[in-house]
């Protein structure tokens, strides 16, 4: 199924992140990594790890959770991709010391460590503040400050976005 990109969702993507940069705090990837679940199983051949049960990762402000999460490691040992699949999978970061924590849901997510990136496909959405983003797909490079947002292909899920108005005193 290939998912189309409307203009009108690319305008209102770029709308909704311009109140905030999309940097993570600069201390997060300093951090240690935190992993809690249920279960995990380690392939060393692979490079792959396999957590389930109530799954719940942290490094500084982010914080990854799902039912079932696989983090993958590159032929280095750093942590390269991190797949989430829940009811639903949650990812949640501070970008800014001055901004509201950013949330975004979906049924499945997968986060590219390298290049910053969070695909949150089915039942995408993402909140900001009481700013809303939904979508079918929802593709965020957090270093570019850059959204795109997907509807289905048949239509049945449109992107749509819910901005409120600014009030006197916040911070532009």
């Amino acid at each position: 199924m290939r998912l189309k990109p409307t203009l009108p969702a690319a305008i209102c993507s770029l709308v909704f992140w311009l109140s905030a940069p999309a940097m993570a705090l600069p201390e997060d990837s300093s951090q240690p990594i935190q992993i809690g679940a249920d279960s995990a199983s380690m392939n060393d051949n692979t490079g792959v790890t396999v957590y389930r049960g109530n799954v719940e990762i942290e490094q500084g402000s982010m914080k990854i959770r799902g039912d079932q999460v696989e983090l993958y490691r590159s032929a280095d040992g750093d942590v390269d991709r991190i797949v989430s699949i829940g009811r639903p999978a949650e990812f949640e970061q501070k970008p800014n010391a001055d901004d509201p924590v950013t949330h975004a849901y979906g049924l499945r997510m997968e986060y590219r460590v390298n290049r910053q990136e969070i695909t949150i496909t089915q039942e995408a959405r993402v909140e900001q503040g009481k700013d809303t983003f939904s979508g079918q797909r929802i593709v965020y490079n957090m270093d570019k400050a850059i959204v795109n947002a997907f509807s289905s292909e048949s239509g049945d899920q449109r992107v749509k976005m819910v901005i409120q108005p600014k009030q006197a005193g916040d911070n532009p």
